[in-house]
């Protein structure tokens, strides 16, 4: 997937992943209704029946922060990692996520936890230099690769864990 992507309504995709019950109305905002590489990411997020897990720098997008919230409302275990810089910055999504009761974890390093990559069910790699945040959806010249291939998915799935088990709360240090 390329990006920017040109601005379009998510609203139905959006509502149809909420299920049934979801306003079945079709969307009046002036926005396009097609495809476009958004509505392409949010599809493979979407897909989710499992699990759900988020290794990203920045998260400020509303429309994937809905997808999350989402798939947490479907009984999907969703884990995130974060950098701690830039987890609370205005508009971040990780304090609606938190809030909603999705676990979230952050970095307590000088570096930057820099990591771009989303793992659907243990199967799918989404991986590149999106940030997913407005300005990088819309305005930025990035790059989305999905792949299913086990043996891409497996490092990536390694490097998860181990990010998630360094960054257990536990093992924080205050002084």
């Amino acid at each position: 997937l390329f990006f920017p992507s040109r601005p379009s309504c998510t609203e139905a995709l959006l509502a149809e992943a909420a299920g049934p019950g979801a306003a079945a109305r079709p969307c009046a905002c002036p926005l396009p209704h097609g495809d476009c590489s958004l509505s392409r990411l949010l599809r493979r997020l979407l897909s989710a029946r499992r699990s759900l897990e988020v290794c990203l720098f920045a998260f400020s997008s509303p429309q994937l922060g809905h997808a999350v919230r989402l798939l947490h409302r479907r009984g999907v275990r969703v884990r995130i990692v974060t950098d701690a810089q830039y987890m609370g910055l205005p508009g971040s999504q990780i304090g609606l996520l938190r809030h909603a009761g999705i676990q979230v974890r952050h970095d307590q390093e000088s570096g930057y936890m820099h990591h771009k990559f989303a793992i659907v069910d243990r199967r799918t790699l989404i991986t590149g230099s999106l940030n997913w945040t407005t300005q990088a959806i819309q305005n930025n010249r990035e790059n989305v690769l999905v792949m299913e291939d086990a043996e891409y998915v497996k490092p990536f799935l390694d490097e998860f864990e181990r990010i998630w088990e360094d960054y257990n709360p536990i093992n924080y240090s205050f002084f």
